[in-house]
């Protein structure tokens, strides 16, 4: 793919292999293992469905409406549960079409390509956050489906198109992807208590995503610039329209939850609707929004577009670039 790229002797230097060597150092030293680093039979990490260790943390927009609040106990375990686990499948199956993504990525470099070692090593670790997922869902019992049908039907196809075509499009989707659930796990860590065995799995997830969101960033810091002034308009407009249907999938209470646990449709549409689940889907995409401004993508038009999406938001503050190479150490 860099060999496709428009020349580069009258623009800025790419900043990306530069960061390669760091991330594959920490990819290294700083890797973990689905089945060597979390004890899943131990006594204290066991999980299921009555665990009272499983209700909704207190940002979630479900927890603040009335119905919620007037469940019993066991109810609100089982809920917050499902919610979890429900995140956690889309995660995989995030991470499965990332994976592809990536793989077409690396078949086509040449040797000596910078970029094929940490693809792989990036490749390795969701693996292993898909094996971390998928196992806690297995033992939970909740029955999740995560992506919606025709999602994972269309997504399989066209993820590895976008990954040739319009790389810039594929690392929006990366991040579409990984900021989302990064915020929430980052939140749900900071301000809320939780089941140990949960605790553990975003720890382990934040550590190594902060690694791979690094380099979808970074990727894009050197493409966007060097694309045609079409190929950026177009990236501006589409960007609001992925972050409107990938955002909710991580954040929105799911429907499934009226199939499995009787939560009434209108109660999952209030906290859809509700102030608090508006912010927190402004908020999860806070992170991508700024770096589309920092690159120039927030035109007019396309402020339009993340306002019709219900995204958009004026940040008070840019991206710091210490802090974010903080993220990636």
């Amino acid at each position: 793919m860099t060999a496709t790229l428009p020349p580069q002797t009258d623009r800025p230097a790419r900043k990306l292999p530069a960061l390669l060597p760091r991330l594959n150092r920490q990819s290294v030293e700083k890797r973990s293992d689905a089945y060597l680093d979390i004890d899943w039979d131990a006594p204290e990490l066991a999980i299921g469905p009555d665990d009272d260790r499983c209700g909704l943390f207190e940002f979630d927009p479900l927890a603040e409406t009335e119905w919620y609040r007037n469940q019993a106990p066991e109810v609100q375990a089982r809920i917050g549960l499902h919610r979890i686990c429900s995140a956690f499948k889309v995660g995989m199956q995030f991470e499965n079409l990332l994976q592809r993504g990536l793989l077409s990525y690396a078949f086509r470099l040449p040797n000596g390509a910078p970029e094929y070692r940490y693809l792989h090593h990036e490749i390795i670790e969701e693996s292993q956050h898909s094996l971390m997922f998928q196992e806690l869902v297995n033992r939970s019992g909740m029955p999740v489906k995560g992506m919606p049908l025709w999602l994972r039907t269309t997504a399989t196809v066209m993820v590895p198109v976008f990954q040739r075509l319009l790389p810039e499009q594929f690392f929006v989707l990366v991040l579409g992807g990984e900021d989302p659930v990064d915020y929430l796990q980052r939140r749900q860590l900071r301000e809320g208590t939780t089941h140990p065995l949960i605790e553990q799995i975003m720890k382990i997830h934040i550590t190594e995503e902060a690694r791979h969101i690094a380099f979808a960033r970074t990727y894009l810091k050197d493409l966007v610039p060097r694309l045609s002034r079409f190929r950026r308009t177009m990236l501006s407009i589409r960007t609001p329209i992925v972050l409107w249907i990938m955002a909710p999938l991580m954040v929105d209470p799911s429907f499934e939850l009226h199939r499995a646990h009787g939560v009434p449709k209108d109660v999952l549409r209030e906290a859809r609707r509700s102030p608090a689940g508006r912010r927190l889907r402004k908020e999860s995409v806070a992170k991508l929004r700024r770096l589309c401004r920092d690159l120039g993508l927030m035109t007019p038009v396309a402020k339009a577009v993340w306002r019709t999406c219900g995204l958009y938001e004026e940040d008070a503050r840019t991206v710091d670039p210490a802090a974010e190479q903080a993220a990636a150490a």
